[in-house]
């Protein structure tokens, strides 16, 4: 019985390791991710996005905010497309020419 239990609880701290270390490596490509589009968004003449708010979550991205043109929402969402590592991209952007809520 206690080799049955030795057995059980090495399985049992090995497949919670495997686990803990893919989640590790998911949230470090999330942050990678996150760090790379805030860096293109906000870097882009025409998107000008410093200030939209990004969120990644296993590669999904999430875009909130306001830009100016529906040129400026079209070309953040290719931006982030063309990124290593986005597989789809949430565009909740909103439209303002003033740049402000109305």
């Amino acid at each position: 019985m206690n080799k049955l239990a030795i057995a059980l609880l090495s399985f049992g701290l090995s497949l919670g390791l495997s686990i803990g270390l893919a989640f590790t490596a998911d949230q470090k490509e999330d942050d990678r991710l996150y760090d790379q589009i805030r860096l293109r968004l906000a870097g882009d003449p025409e998107v000008k996005g410093g200030a939209l708010e990004v969120e990644v979550k296993d590669g999904v991205v999430t875009v909130k905010g306001i830009v100016r043109t529906d040129k400026a929402k079209a070309k953040a969402e290719k931006l982030i497309l063309k990124m290593k590592g986005a597989k789809k991209v949430n565009n909740e952007l909103r439209v303002s020419p003033t740049g402000s809520i109305e």
